[in-house]
């Protein structure tokens, strides 16, 4: 069988990619080559929460990182990729509840270890999920090491962090104002709170001094939290209530008599300059609360109702008690006025609901020390490279102004707190293990953060806290991280500050930053708005290689990108294209084996000009790769691949392949094996499957191309004057191209063509190469000469170094041509105008490097020739009109 019949006519993705990542996996080719001569490089994946499938944003983010694995691998280095996932506590455990609310059932009626259960078997369920999507987008990751946040291993290095700092009082426990979410009843740290704009209102109310000698004004949003007010406060220095201060108010609807404190907390010039202070509801209060010894008073129950401290309101939902107690103080005559108003209001991020900051004893990290740690690490040799750099910003922001982070959850989904109480004395013990006795000690009932076990990802995966580990001493720090923006402060600055503290490293050397997925219209996909895609959909349509594509050049580092199915019918139009031109190589190529590459003998200008292209492309796309400009290094390969490529190597290699020279037939098979297989191994990081498919096809040595050599620059195989050459004839070419377009001559239609040149070299290349100019211009006669006179009537262009004539009898008009030529002269007076400008730059000559002054007066050169000849030629025709 030949070699073209291997591949079906048309680009077929099903087809390509079928049992192509199971093969991979077969052969062990994503597991570190275990050579300890080379260079390590390793990325850990960011995990995905076992919650449900994997979206658009996991597939960018997987393809990046994908790219960057692929190309160290290729490049020799020992490569680690460790995939793994997050068991993602209140967002898990949420979506498991309300599964097992449409049986009917709730987590109590289970009770903690079969709730439990149930949740490991939703786990198990939608990891193997998760797998066969990571398969589909064809991520080469080492599943023999794989770890989940839960696993034996993770929740060592969770309870080794939790004692070590609660030993060195980085942990505490304590009582204070947290976010509340009352419908999945656990605390919520700061950044689990999203911030919506709603309507809402101010409601004024009065408040009687208890000595009869007046009333005062106070507002507030939250008229439920009235009923656990312990004073009111007016600012010390304010001239209008001085004389309130030490006095008393009776609190309206409790009939409970409060003081009046002075507290610099207070503004003056907001409101009506007094607020009601609520200790137990309200993170400043809170702290007045503190400063004047006030009692707190919690008047609701932790799913959001009101308790029996709310007195008549009690078992009320907190938002029905504010319609009653409005309600009440208007009846009472105590409800001055309600002023209509939008406002920031918290909900929680997993269940949605309104968040409600409430007194509760939890257990917190001392951020302050850690925060002032990562931030030193920023300043040396060990500090991690954002790119793009105006990240690092975020994360400096937030680290300077952090508030201590509340780690403990009211879930029965995660890692249990490790630590004690005993049931007799209340004495508390944290330690990695249960005290001997455990009989007479009970374990706290919490669990951490999810973002607890995350922040210890990159080296707890590695086999930390044992420091012998064989990965964790060759593997860690790792080299990238790649996340999106929006988690910042979730996941990448809690990973810095504690890979600092338990390990004195930074996690990892650079993390890349991208953005987000937008629809067309730049919205933020939503199930709100339903505007969202299926990465498994697409790559059904369009397959694997054509998405990873779109995602890799959607944008720049940090950039969003806006999916579009014409973006995707772009991508794989592109991916066609090199499969016909694989097609077209291989069905000339007959039995050619890679034994007969030979690059060494004589070579064609558009050989030399393959090559030399190639090579300016290795080491662009190289350059690119390094500084993660994914986006620029795909523009680089797609120009030479459509461009340069396919519409000019591969044509002008049929002048040899159709002809009798069977030494030249061999040299063209020879390039075209060589640029084909280097350009797959290139393009094999973004579109693994169907370069793979087309290399097994061509001449090739090895195995595969997931571990072939990645290509390196080969400066003998550059010609700077073929390059010269070859622009000369192509743009020769264009221009020819565009005249009979502009006249509406086919090219099969022949013509006359006369070249005047104004150069013996340029003269004697174009004599060189006129088959070019034949097969591609298809003169009937063709005139290269210096002595050339220009016709009277005829369409002219000016290329470097020459002038071209087509005379055109009958098809021209003069004014026409004049106009256009005139447009021309416009282009390069322009040009000559800038360019003149940089050279007259003191600082741009003083400054630039001596081969870019020397390009520009190059370009200066050329610029004033090609403005000379077409005056001339605008003055030639006005001499006929």
């Amino acid at each position: 069988m030949t070699n073209e019949l291997k591949m079906s006519t048309k680009y077929q993705p099903n087809q390509v990619e079928a049992g192509r990542y199971e093969k991979w996996i077969e052969k062990g080719l994503f597991k570190p080559s275990g050579d300890k001569t080379k260079e390590a490089y390793s990325v850990v994946i960011p995990p995905p929460n076992v919650t449900g499938k994997l979206h658009l944003g996991h597939a960018w983010d997987t393809t990046l990182q994908d790219i960057i694995i692929r190309q160290k691998r290729m490049q020799g280095f020992d490569t680690l990729w460790l995939p793994g996932m997050d068991h993602a506590g209140i967002a898990t455990q949420a979506k498991v509840e309300a599964k097992l609310a449409e049986e009917g059932i709730s987590r109590y009626d289970l009770g903690r270890e079969k709730f439990n259960d149930t949740v490991w078997d939703w786990k198990e369920e939608y990891a193997s999920v998760i797998r066969e999507q990571w398969a589909k987008v064809g991520i080469s990751v080492d599943y023999s090491r794989e770890r989940f946040t839960l696993d034996e291993g993770l929740s060592e290095a969770v309870r080794k962090v939790f004692v070590t700092m609660y030993n060195k009082q980085l942990i505490y426990r304590g009582e204070y104002i947290i976010n509340w979410d009352p419908k999945a009843k656990t605390a919520l740290s700061d950044i689990e709170v999203i911030h919506k704009d709603v309507e809402g209102a101010f409601y004024h109310m009065s408040y009687p001094l208890a000595d009869g000698s007046g009333v005062v004004e106070i507002a507030t949003t939250r008229p439920e939290t009235m009923l656990g007010d312990t004073a009111i406060a007016v600012h010390p220095e304010d001239e209008r209530f001085q004389h309130l201060i030490g006095k008393t108010v009776m609190l309206p609807l409790m009939n409970r008599e409060i003081p009046i404190v002075a507290d610099d907390y207070v503004e003056m010039d907001f409101g009506t300059g007094v607020v009601k202070i609520t200790p137990a509801h309200d993170p400043n209060d809170f702290e007045v609360g503190k400063r004047h010894d006030l009692p707190q008073i919690n008047v609701m129950n932790d799913d959001g109702s009101m308790n029996e401290l709310a007195g008549k309101y009690a078992s009320m939902d907190r938002f029905e008690a504010r319609k009653a107690i409005v309600k009440d103080l208007e009846a009472e005559g105590r409800l001055i006025k309600i002023e209509k108003m939008v406002h920031s209001v918290g909900h929680s991020e997993r269940t949605g609901v309104v968040v409600e900051p409430r007194l509760s004893t939890q257990w917190f990290v001392n951020m302050a020390p850690l925060a002032k740690e990562a931030l030193e690490s920023q300043k040396t040799e060990n500090k991690v490279n954002f790119i793009p750099e105006r990240f690092e910003n975020t994360h400096t922001r937030w680290m300077e102004n952090v508030h201590d982070w509340v780690i403990s959850r009211q879930l029965w989904w995660g890692h249990r707190i490790p630590a004690w109480y005993h049931k007799t004395s209340g004495e508390l013990y944290v330690g990695m293990e249960a005290p001997e006795d455990s009989e007479n000690w009970v374990q706290d009932p919490d669990v951490l953060d999810t973002w607890f076990s995350s922040a210890l990802w990159p080296f707890s995966t590695m086999g930390w806290p044992n420091e012998e580990a064989e990965d964790f001493k060759r593997y860690f720090p790792t080299n990238t991280l790649v996340t999106g923006y929006d988690i910042i402060f979730f996941w990448v600055s809690r990973m810095m500050f504690q890979s600092i503290e338990f390990t004195g490293k930074r996690p990892f050397k650079n993390v890349l930053i991208h953005g987000l997925i937008r629809d067309e219209e730049g919205r933020k996909m939503s199930k709100s708005l339903g505007n969202g895609i299926d990465p498994m959909d697409v790559i059904e349509k369009y397959g694997a290689d054509a998405l990873r594509w779109f995602l890799s050049n959607g944008s720049a580092p940090g950039q969003d990108v806006r999916f579009s199915y014409d973006k995707m019918d772009a991508s794989w139009n592109f991916i066609n294209k090199i499969w016909n031109a694989s097609r077209f190589a291989l069905m000339n190529m007959e039995d050619f084996t890679v034994d007969q590459i030979d690059l060494t003998g004589e070579k064609t200008i558009a050989d030399r000009w393959i090559l030399t292209k190639l090579n300016e492309t290795v080491e662009k796309v190289t350059d690119l790769f390094e500084r993660f400009e994914f986006g620029e290094a795909g523009r680089h390969l797609y120009h030479f691949i459509w461009d340069d490529f396919c519409d000019w190597y591969i044509e002008m290699s049929k002048e040899v392949l159709f002809g009798e020279d069977e030494k030249a037939k061999q040299m063209t098979r020879s390039i075209l094996a060589y640029v084909l297989d280097q350009t797959l191994r290139l393009l094999h990081p973004i579109m693994p499957f169907v370069t793979e498919e087309i290399w097994e096809n061509i001449p090739h040595e090895g195995e595969s191309l997931v571990v072939a050599e990645y290509p390196v620059v080969h400066p003998e195989l550059s010609d700077e004057a073929a390059t010269k050459g070859m622009d000369v004839l192509m743009e020769l070419i264009r221009s020819v191209r565009n005249i009979r377009s502009e006249v509406n001559t086919p090219l099969s239609k022949k013509i006359e063509l006369l070249i005047k040149t104004n150069d013996q070299t340029i003269e004697k290349f174009l004599k060189d190469n006129t088959s070019y100019i034949e097969r591609f211009c298809n003169p009937e006669t063709l005139t290269i000469s210096s002595d050339v006179e220009s016709p009277e009537t005829a369409m002219s262009a000016v290329i470097t170094g020459a002038e071209i004539y087509l005379p055109l009898a009958g098809l021209i008009n003069l004014e026409e041509e004049i106009a256009r030529l005139e447009k021309e002269l416009d282009k390069w007076s322009k040009e000559v105008k800038r360019v003149e400008g940089k050279l007259a730059n003191k600082k741009f000559v003083e400054n630039a490097p001596d081969a870019v002054v020397e390009a520009e007066k190059a370009k200066q050169g050329e610029y004033l020739e090609k403005q000379a000849s077409v005056t001339e030629r605008i003055k030639v025709l006005k001499n006929q009109l």
